[in-house]
């Protein structure tokens, strides 16, 4: 009664503190959810406004080189317009009736001057010009690509319009250059009357390189200038794997006269604005690196997340910390009653603080202590008992079996057999040395084997029928078994099985290992018993020993239990071969696998083989 009002105050303890532990942990969580939140809020905000700006600032920037780009190529076109007017220009046109070689080289070099001055004047941006002739199919120009008239040239170019490359036979891989060519002819403009004055207007692809480097070393983009089906311009540090990707990217895309759009590629996130010259119809292209730029946002966003997670974790450990210095040391105890309750008094609790539960404990342990004394005295004198009853029915199995065998070594040697005679006394004395071995109670399958080779040999000189075959797998072998726990049942199926019978002399034992259990089988070939019988022999099996009950399966049976425990057993049912089949079930401590190994044959020369190991 005592025992269990302990145990009641004790589980009302333990309730009463994991609640407690339960309700720490509950207010850390509640804590930390609240600023999780508003702190993930916060923090996507931020991170959507800035992405919000970047975008408009790469825009702007991207709008501001396109209108730079435009804006040259503007002043190339009123320069153009202007020059196109200018009498010297005018004069090269002319008749030239009335001027001399003189006067004609001295407009070449004037109009020449002009056109170097105002390429040179362009900075970064180096213009190119040429002046062409119908009337006199003559060609003036500031670079070196031009050294005479074509007018097919001029025809396949007049188009009133800027076009990328002049039409020539190029690579098409090759960077080719822009050109833009003007009459001022009162014809419709791109078509030559066969008089005209053709102004050509060209910059090379150069040009935009160098405003695109300009535009780069003052951001965080890789701008490249872009028509689908053209070779793009790149920059001249413009990282080549990125920009392959972007234009296949591009090419599968229609783009607007401006666009951004958000890009994966691989694996990252990229800004990729775009903005059409007017002029052109081309595409300015910026990708910016959106991780590199916004890492710093989500770098401190991780390192309040990891922070968070630190401030938990040592939340947490101070509950642990809790529960292992008062929640774990009252679940000892209660386990502890538990098992004094199941009926193990030989528990013992131990702590290495010194604090109230070492005095519980103490006080526990000393309890159990006077109890398990209490029992223990009890328990053995059952053992002593018990002991005594098994040395006398061992002793019992041993006379009956030495006189039959001294009486066969007796004939044997009045007949003078001294094979036979040598063979029993070899058999008989390996027998007797296992079996008179008291000093253990257990022994190796391995031992019983043996022992039964020694046994059936002997029966077998004393009965020519008897055959035996014994399969047993080597990993069962090391198995420890009480001692003389098959002798007596092969001693059944020898005499009650063999020797009943005039034409039955087969003795079969298998063993296997299933499912954590080992699994011994004796077969024979005798006549048996019929189902009723067996039953009621398996039924006797789970009494107590009577008078009437023959002593030596019961005992075998009853070591079997108390050896391995109530889930082994021995158990009796027909025979495969026709007879009586033994089956002994043993519980082991931990699966093994089963393996087939070599069956062992009888043979009356066995004994001298054994004898001599």
């Amino acid at each position: 009664m005592e025992l269990r009002r302990g145990i009641r105050f004790v589980k009302d303890k333990a309730r009463s503190r994991f609640n407690l532990f339960a309700k720490m942990n509950s207010l850390i969580i509640v804590l930390f959810i609240p600023i999780i939140i508003v702190y993930t809020y916060s923090n996507d905000v931020t991170f959507n406004v800035v992405s919000k700006e970047l975008q408009m600032s790469n825009a702007k920037q991207l709008t501001f080189l396109s209108s730079q780009i435009d804006s040259r190529i503007n002043q190339m076109m009123d320069f153009t317009f202007i020059f196109s007017k200018d009498p010297n220009v005018r004069k090269f046109n002319g008749l030239n009736i009335w001027e001399d070689r003189y006067d004609r080289m001295q407009t070449r070099y004037v109009i020449q001057e002009k056109m170097q001055l105002q390429s040179g004047g362009m900075g970064i941006w180096p213009a190119r010009y040429a002046v062409h002739s119908q009337q006199n199919k003559d060609v003036i120009s500031n670079y070196n690509k031009l050294s005479e008239y074509n007018e097919n040239y001029l025809k396949s170019n007049m188009n009133g319009k800027w076009s990328y490359g002049d039409g020539g036979i190029e690579s098409p891989d090759e960077l080719k250059a822009f050109y833009w060519f003007y009459t001022d002819s009162v014809a419709q403009q791109g078509m030559l009357t066969g008089s005209d004055l053709v102004i050509e207007a060209s910059f090379s692809y150069e040009n935009i390189q160098n405003m695109l480097d300009t535009y780069k070393a003052g951001g965080q983009g890789d701008p490249f200038f872009y028509h689908k089906g053209d070779t793009p311009i790149l920059n001249r540090s413009s990282d080549k794997q990125l920009s392959s990707e972007l234009i296949r990217y591009l090419d599968e895309q229609s783009l607007e006269d401006t666009t951004q759009h958000v890009v994966k590629l691989d694996g990252e996130n990229y800004l990729v604005s775009s903005v059409k010259s007017s002029y052109l119809d081309w595409h300015l292209v910026d990708v910016v690196p959106l991780d590199q730029i916004l890492g710093p946002i989500s770098s401190t966003r991780n390192l309040f997340y990891l922070s968070m997670f630190l401030l938990f974790v040592v939340g947490i450990s101070a509950s642990i910390l809790l529960y292992r210095n008062v929640q774990r040391p009252i679940a000892k105890l209660i386990n502890g009653l538990r098992r004094v309750q199941r009926g193990d008094y030989s528990v013992r609790l131990h702590t290495k603080g010194q604090n109230e539960f070492s005095f519980l404990f103490y006080r526990f342990n000393d309890m159990s202590r006077q109890i398990q004394d209490l029992i223990e005295n009890v328990f053995n004198e059952k053992i002593r008992a018990r002991e005594a009853t098994l040395k006398q029915l061992q002793a019992q199995i041993n006379p009956h079996f030495l006189y039959n065998c001294l009486g066969y070594i007796i004939n044997m040697a009045q007949m003078k057999d001294e094979e036979a005679v040598v063979s029993m006394a070899y058999n008989l004395s390996a027998y007797y040395r296992y079996t008179t071995r008291m000093e253990r109670e257990t022994a190796t399958l391995d031992e019983e084997i043996r022992l039964l080779i020694n046994y059936l040999d002997i029966q077998k000189l004393r009965n020519g029928r008897i055959d035996y075959r014994i399969n047993i797998s080597e990993e069962m072998l090391t198995q420890f078994v009480p001692r003389l726990m098959l002798q007596p049942i092969v001693e059944n199926s020898v005499i009650h099985g063999v020797g009943k019978s005039y034409t039955s002399g087969k003795i079969v034992i298998t063993g296997e290992i299933s499912n954590g259990y080992c699994k011994v089988y004796i077969d024979d070939d005798g006549p048996g018993l019929n189902p009723e019988q067996h039953e009621a022999l398996n039924l006797k099996m789970r009494e107590t020993l009577q008078e009437e009950m023959g002593c030596g399966l019961w005992n075998t049976n009853q070591r079997i239990i108390h050896q391995f425990g109530n889930n082994s057993y021995l158990y009796f049912k027909k025979s495969p071969l026709g007879g009586f089949r033994t089956e002994i079930i043993w519980e082991i401590p931990t699966g093994e696998e089963h393996y087939n190994h070599p069956t062992i044959q009888g043979d009356t020369q066995h004994a001298d083989d054994h004898s001599r190991r």
